[in-house]
């Protein structure tokens, strides 16, 4: 069992292998990123309590939903202590169960290895959009999250993507060689590492 209490950096890394499920999908978490509130200038908590962001100040376990850039719906695990904002994004994963569903709902995607490949893509897969924001993982409804029985070996980490800030902070993490990892290996707002 992953604590989701404990700080967003360490929370993040437990989330890979885990399987998220609506319904009659579920996808193997592969790819996640940490966003920790005040602490963070890339996090949508940086400047405060808002409707909009108001579940990621707790407690723990419940899925944070928003729709990005005027585009895709994007799902989040609200984690850290209650009261104090912190989410990990859901960037990436393998569909393990309810195929077909998902490949209906992702019409575009060519191959079975891309239809949770990167947020908008995960969640369209599963189904999830606004309707979602506040849903108990641990609960009785179709939303579920269930943990890895044990962690994820050959983890990556690196610079956020998409980000127009503290993109730099290595708090990417992906399963190394998973081909639903999305393609992304340095964002393009974070510094290029000097070269010695």
């Amino acid at each position: 069992m992953v604590d989701l209490a404990r700080p967003v950096a360490q929370v993040a890394p437990r989330l890979l292998n885990a399987v998220l499920r609506n319904g009659d999908v579920a996808v193997r978490l592969t790819e996640v990123e940490a966003y920790d509130g005040a602490g963070d200038p890339a996090s949508h908590a940086y400047r405060g309590r808002t409707d909009r962001n108001a579940i990621m100040f707790g407690p723990p376990g419940f899925l944070y939903v928003y729709f990005s850039y005027g585009v895709h719906w994007a799902a989040n695990v609200v984690c850290g202590p209650d009261g104090r904002s912190a989410a990990v994004l859901l960037r990436a994963g393998e569909v393990i169960d309810g195929i077909e569903l998902a490949r209906s709902r992702r019409l575009s995607a060519t191959k079975d290895r891309d239809l949770a490949r990167g947020p908008g893509r995960l969640t369209q897969a599963l189904g999830l959009n606004g309707e979602h924001r506040g849903a108990d993982l641990f609960g009785d409804g179709p939303v579920t999250l269930t943990p890895a029985a044990r962690p994820a070996r050959d983890v990556a980490t690196g610079p956020r993507v998409g980000v127009s800030v503290a993109a730099e902070r290595p708090w990417r993490f992906w399963i190394e060689g998973d081909p639903s990892v999305s393609p992304y290996r340095r964002s393009p707002r974070a510094p290029v590492p000097a070269k010695d």
